[in-house]
């Protein structure tokens, strides 16, 4: 979702974005296409290499994520279709002179509500596939996000997946949610023989994040909960992508209500060995290869995303250091002094991004949470 800038923020922003376009070569000068070769529709069975069935749609375009996920797929030869929530974004793009006309063809813009069925059907048709990268953001709550943010995000995934399902064109779709949406539970008996494993199985405990005011993890466990009932029995194949903290270059400026939002209740994180963090080009990549494998149902389900476990708490004092924050997680005792008790699992997501070994898609995708 939008959230209002001063002038001066959103130009620091604009620069970041352009300074990270011209560093990657990716995607240096968008601009919209002549004419729309996502009008015509794809047909079942179609081919990957058509042109039709290489055009997508990116909700949350531009936001730290989408962003990347975007330039990754322009990188690979993708037509791709801006889903943009407000005139800010647009205005931003313009500022980027994504429109001059020197710039690469490849990408064009739709205005879409993530909460209007109708705009995101109109956003979706003549696509192959589409990236659910938006989020909701709350400037005015004290970490960024609110109970009433949770609600909208559970519905806006909703009414994503059906808008998918409605759009004829549309046969894949990678939603993005949070490995929040995975560790938060009821903790286990400290007599437990090692630590108990968090995988692409493990699912966060709705009513322990309510009843401890988790709104950020409780938003993108009920929102992948919903986009996975709404799939459910469907004509569509759907991913998520359960990344950990987003960094990478400029996240301070461009990711820092997100980040602030998901380090609620850091100390408790710290202490069960939980906090991970995962480079946004790490997490991009990952869409892509899942999107990609989709096609030869060698993908599906759930996949859990991270780079590094910190597990030193000079290490998470570095981090908050880095967002901005007073340092107020780290423990006193050294966290590698006492055995963890949970231990973050990303071999599915490894075995993805290694190896194009084919399996079968029924193998991935049954997601069981109830």
């Amino acid at each position: 979702m939008g959230v209002l800038r001063s002038t001066h923020s959103m130009q620091a922003e604009v620069e970041e974005m352009r300074a990270a376009l011209l560093h990657g070569g990716g995607a240096a000068g968008w601009q919209p296409s002549a004419g729309d070769p996502g009008a015509v529709k794809r047909a079942a069975g179609g081919q990957e290499g058509d042109a039709a069935a290489r055009t997508v749609c990116v909700t949350g375009g531009i936001s730290f994520v989408g962003f990347a996920v975007v330039d990754r797929l322009l990188r690979h030869g993708y037509t791709v279709r801006l889903a943009l929530e407000t005139q800010e974004d647009l205005d931003k793009l313009r500022e980027m002179e994504m429109f001059g006309k020197d710039g690469r063809d490849g990408v064009w813009t739709v205005m879409a509500n993530v909460m209007e069925p109708e705009s995101l059907h109109r956003a979706f048709d003549g696509c192959a596939g589409v990236f659910h990268t938006s989020a909701f953001v709350d400037p005015g709550g004290m970490s960024g996000y609110t109970k009433h943010m949770a609600t909208l995000e559970a519905q806006a995934a909703e009414r994503v997946i059906e808008a998918c399902v409605r759009t004829e064109s549309v046969r894949k779709c990678v939603f993005t949610s949070s490995l929040l949406a995975c560790v938060w539970r009821q903790s286990y008996p400290h007599d437990r023989r090692g630590p108990s494993i968090i995988d692409e199985n493990s699912w966060s405990d709705e009513t322990f994040c309510r009843d401890n005011k988790l709104w950020f993890a409780l938003g993108k466990t009920a929102a992948e909960k919903a986009a996975w009932r709404a799939a459910r029995g469907r004509d569509l194949k759907l991913v998520t992508v359960c990344p950990a903290l987003v960094t990478g270059p400029g996240f301070r400026r461009r990711n820092s209500t997100a980040s602030i939002a998901y380090l609620k209740g850091s100390r408790a994180m710290l202490a069960e060995g939980i906090v991970a963090t995962a480079n946004v080009e790490t997490v991009a990549e990952a869409h892509l290869r899942a999107y990609e494998a989709m096609g030869d149902n060698a993908a599906g389900g759930r996949y859990i995303c991270y780079d590094r476990v910190i597990r030193r708490a000079e290490e998470f004092a570095e981090l908050e250091r880095q967002l901005g924050m007073p340092s107020r997680a780290a423990p006193t005792q050294s966290v590698d002094d006492r055995p963890a008790r949970f231990e973050l699992c990303n071999r599915k997501l490894g075995r993805l991004m290694s190896s194009r070994r084919r399996c079968t898609y029924e193998d991935y995708f049954p997601v069981r949470f109830e």
